[in-house]
């Protein structure tokens, strides 16, 4: 954020305690300290509105832009080329669906039961 170098800071320090002397020299240290911090938190707290805010404003946009798409779809087709418009530029640009290869359905075999044909006694073909 800001480019201090360690001279810098060296420089500040020195001056801070020949003005303010040893006494005071804490004092003034712990104060700045708190009041940086309170800085830093008012700063953060107020970033957080605004992103607030600006996630809001997005919100109600897209509220917006469905209601009036679904005012548009209420009328009737012929009374306006903008639902047709809006409809194929909103086809234009929604991905199309994968196309999913399903396997044609296999022919049923037939359940055929195979038995052994016995003679019975009322057939009078059958041997004896």
């Amino acid at each position: 954020m800001f480019d201090i170098g360690f001279l810098e800071m060296l420089v500040v320090a020195i001056v801070a305690l020949l003005v303010l002397g040893p006494e005071r020299l804490p004092g003034a240290v712990r104060m700045a300290g708190l009041y940086l911090g309170r800085i830093k938190r008012s700063l953060a707290d107020v970033r957080s509105q605004v992103e607030r805010e600006l996630g809001a404003d997005e919100i109600r946009q897209t509220l917006h832009n469905e209601k009036i798409m679904a005012d548009l779809a209420k009328k009737k087709p012929g009374e306006s080329n903008v639902k047709r418009n809006i409809t194929a530029t909103a086809d234009e640009t929604r991905p199309e669906p994968p196309e999913v290869d399903t396997p044609a359905p296999a022919e049923p075999t037939p359940s055929v039961a195979v038995t052994a044909a016995r003679p019975t006694d009322d057939d009078p073909t059958a041997p004896k």
